[in-house]
């Protein structure tokens, strides 16, 4: 069930954005980015006719259609969209207290998983040497990770991968084909010795 409040001022606001793309049946599409990690950004996006997902639910407002991401509607719940007037025309807010919690089970998608195990077991061990790692995407079920900080240039990154980072994720999601590194890591300026 979808928890989230536009404001009458949010939805005005909108309309009159939504006007100035002179295109029938613009919407406004909502989702999160990275949803359940401290990198998710809740975000509203032109959408449209046809561009919006099949999956997404779409709600009708007086002047708009709202289409949500499914995999975001979790981590939208309780999200507030407000637009508050001042001497510079305004500004359009979205609150979604819910967006970095950890919000994930066995039926998430695999990139939900995949973020929800780096962000809060693999990366706090990394960041005792300065790293960290991060999904890059999904390549044919591999996870194709990137590594940063003192993870980058380390000596002893590919041992890190293998043994830590593929070992832990392989146990955890079971489908996962494996892990791949993209870092370059000719750039051993942060580099952990």
């Amino acid at each position: 069930m979808l928890n989230v409040t536009i404001t009458e001022s949010a939805q005005k606001y909108l309309v009159g954005l939504l006007e100035k793309q002179n295109c029938e049946g613009i919407g406004i599409r909502m989702f999160v980015s990275d949803p359940g990690t401290p990198k998710a950004e809740t975000c509203i996006a032109y959408s449209r006719p046809g561009e919006h997902n099949e999956e997404d639910l779409i709600v009708e407002y007086a002047d708009f259609s709202a289409y949500f991401e499914q995999r975001s509607i979790a981590f939208l719940d309780e999200a507030k969209v407000d637009f508050a007037e001042d001497k510079f025309g305004g500004q359009l807010t979205i609150r979604a207290p819910n967006s970095r919690l950890p919000n994930v089970n066995d039926d998430s998608p695999i990139e939900d998983r995949i973020n929800y195990l780096l962000y809060n077991e693999i990366n706090p061990g990394l960041a005792s040497h300065g790293g960290v790692v991060s999904l890059s995407e999904m390549d044919e079920g591999f996870a194709v990770l990137e590594f940063g900080g003192g993870c980058q240039g380390c000596s002893a990154v590919s041992m890190t991968l293998k043994e830590g980072v593929e070992k832990t994720l392989m146990e955890k999601i079971p489908e996962l084909k494996g892990v791949r590194d993209v870092t370059d890591h000719t750039d051993t300026s942060n580099a952990y010795m």
